[in-house]
């Protein structure tokens, strides 16, 4: 069976988030090497990196950058922008990377955590960062944060790109936050992509990082550098460190 992710992360995935620009993601890793404070010249790995928004500024900024992700058609995307070969390209699943560990970081961006039914797939991601590592290590994950979305959840909206209509229908139902996306145009059948995400909050957090070797060190509500609340901050930003390195 197909899930979700396996056949929405596909080419009509470009157009729907199209507004994702790369200027945009240059502010925000920005802030991140801050908050990361990595030495010049560090190893990342940006794991769910899509269409390369982030690694692409990352290399710009002199970092050595591996990018994996699970979509062909948004790897593609990542290479054709990549011209220079700046970074490495990997196909696999955030659960079970296909690469030795050693990096100085890891980030995973843009609310690409929490795509599985379980905890215990969900938790395997963060394992899976803690393997991908060094000792000492920095990781950070940009996730939605929950309340902020429940309270503000816009259950429909529709636009149009040219003779394309996106229709988009979200619920909160499970434990989960989920999106319905019907693309119609003109002479063509309706294409229909569903969305889901866990909504997890930073107390969950805590307990799937218990025993993965890994620690929170900060939580920022936005790349803003803002502090973070439960109720008014519309990202759960979490930066941190694996155990074993200097001072640990």
């Amino acid at each position: 069976m197909e899930h979700w992710y396996e056949k929405s992360f596909g080419p009509d995935y470009l157009i729907v988030y199209k507004h994702r620009d790369f200027a945009g993601a240059r502010r925000e890793v920005e802030r991140m090497v801050q908050w990361l404070n990595l030495p010049a010249g560090a190893s990342v790995l940006d794991l769910c990196c899509g269409m390369g928004r982030h690694s692409l500024a990352l290399a710009e900024m002199g970092y050595k950058v591996t990018g994996v992700d699970l979509s062909e058609p948004l790897l593609a995307e990542a290479r054709a922008a990549d011209a220079e070969g700046r970074v490495r390209w990997h196909r696999g699943d955030m659960r079970d990377v296909p690469l030795e560990g050693g990096f100085d970081a890891v980030v995973n961006l843009f609310t690409s955590f929490g795509y599985f039914d379980t905890d215990e797939e969900n938790r395997r991601v963060l394992e899976e960062i803690s393997r991908l590592l060094q000792p000492g290590g920095r990781w950070l994950l940009d996730f939605l944060n929950a309340s902020w979305v429940e309270s503000r959840l816009v259950p429909h909206s529709v636009r149009k790109e040219g003779d394309l209509t996106i229709d988009e229908r979200r619920v909160v139902e499970d434990g989960f936050v989920r999106k319905t996306i019907t693309l119609s145009e003109p002479g063509r059948p309706d294409r229909v992509y569903h969305e889901q995400v866990r909504m997890y909050g930073l107390d969950d957090f805590r307990r799937l990082l218990a025993g993965t070797g890994l620690r929170i060190d900060a939580v920022h509500g936005s790349y803003e550098a803002e502090e973070y609340t439960e109720r008014d901050s519309p990202r759960l930003i979490l930066v941190g460190s694996k155990d074993g390195g200097d001072g640990a």
